[in-house]
């Protein structure tokens, strides 16, 4: 039987955060002690490991929710559970595509940059007028 601190140990996941999971129906509310204390189980463990990799690969509750009631299932066809990964992988490349057309955004307006001081600086005047950098550069 774990602690709830051994549990956030082994888990690196922070002791509020398995109180919300479990507030969540993510992981099941555990045994207490004589001292009433929470105590885990190896399982518990095993689902907040879980838990926490899929919260990493930036899967929300619900589909992490879908994923574990599927787990529970190991004789059923794997087909939601690759939908739910498809859709995850689909925004993650959503995102990142975000973070390109930002990232040239940012690129742009700091090199169009070439005043000294603030009151010439392309990166102010650029925010406040998007297209004068294409404009005076482009």
């Amino acid at each position: 039987m774990f602690s709830i601190g051994d549990l956030s140990r082994r888990t690196g996941v922070k002791v509020p955060t398995i109180r919300y999971y479990e507030q969540m129906g993510l992981v099941a509310a555990p045994e207490r002690s004589e001292g009433n204390q929470r105590r885990y189980s190896r399982q518990e463990l095993d689902r907040l490991a879980f838990i926490r990799h899929a919260r990493d690969l930036g899967f929300g509750v619900e589909d992490i929710r879908a994923l574990i009631d599927l787990s529970g299932h190991p004789e059923q066809p794997c087909g939601h559970a690759d939908r739910i990964a498809e859709e995850q992988l689909l925004s993650v490349r959503e995102k990142i595509a975000r973070l390109k057309r930002l990232e040239a955004e940012l690129e742009r307006i700091a090199s169009c940059c070439g005043g000294k001081t603030v009151g010439d600086c392309y990166v102010i005047r650029a925010l406040s007028d998007h297209a004068l950098c294409t404009d005076e550069h482009g």
